[in-house]
């Protein structure tokens, strides 16, 4: 492959990573809202009419299939450029040389990482028990009734610390990967520039604590 076409061939990656990456900015958004249902003080009725309507919904559910791509993409490609970033830099200095990298430009693979055993975790807690790859738990109703699942789970010191901690680094990574995405599609600008780094700033804030509240609200509020 010449030159010219290889650095054509790694743009792509770049820019569709960070197409599917800014998709599933979004879909967070929309996960985040519908997870915050289940602390409304009405026993959990919101959060399940939310998870019946998403799960009965023909839209919804080909959505799915254009999410779980979505994560493979931006993972695989995150991988490949990942390592061919690391193949391409010189190595063996004598001397550390100082980088003008960010702190979280410089960890965006080990926050991701971190990102993505939680992704795991989390999905065989609660999406792998709905198409029938883990086994029901007796607390819970139905394969659909995770509120129940969320209740006994959360109300775990452990679980809930390790999700804190997840949802800390989720945010890191968020962070940069907004800032990261309007770069590699062009769209920085001088101008734009500071706007776009304080709303990736408050998005991944926002988007951190937000998930953050539900096990903070089963380990300290929820009175059953």
């Amino acid at each position: 492959m010449s030159t010219t076409a290889f650095q054509m061939a790694s743009i792509s990656k770049k820019v569709i990573t960070a197409l599917a990456g800014l998709f599933l900015m979004f879909f967070l958004a929309v996960h985040m809202t519908a997870n915050l249902m289940m602390i409304k003080p009405d026993n959990g009725n919101t959060f399940r009419e939310v998870v019946h309507f998403l799960s009965t919904n023909p839209l919804v559910q080909a959505m799915e299939i254009v999410l779980f791509s979505g994560f493979l993409i931006h993972i695989l490609l995150g991988l490949i450029v990942t390592f061919r970033n690391w193949a391409a830099r010189p190595v063996g200095y004598k001397v550390a040389q100082k980088s003008n990298t960010s702190f979280m430009s410089k960890y965006m693979f080990h926050t991701g990482v971190i990102v993505f055993v939680f992704l795991v975790l989390h999905l065989w807690h609660f999406f792998a028990i709905k198409i029938g790859w883990a086994i029901k738990p007796e607390v819970m109703n139905d394969v659909h009734d995770f509120y129940s699942l969320a209740v006994v789970l959360f109300q775990q010191p452990l679980f809930s610390v390790f999700y804190l901690v997840s949802f800390v680094f989720l945010g890191v990574h968020l962070n940069h990967a907004l800032q990261s995405g309007f770069q590699t599609l062009g769209l920085n600008h001088n101008k734009y520039t500071p706007g776009v780094k304080i709303f990736s700033t408050i998005y991944s804030v926002i988007i951190a604590l937000g998930f953050s509240l539900i096990p903070l609200y089963f380990l300290f509020i929820f009175e059953g």
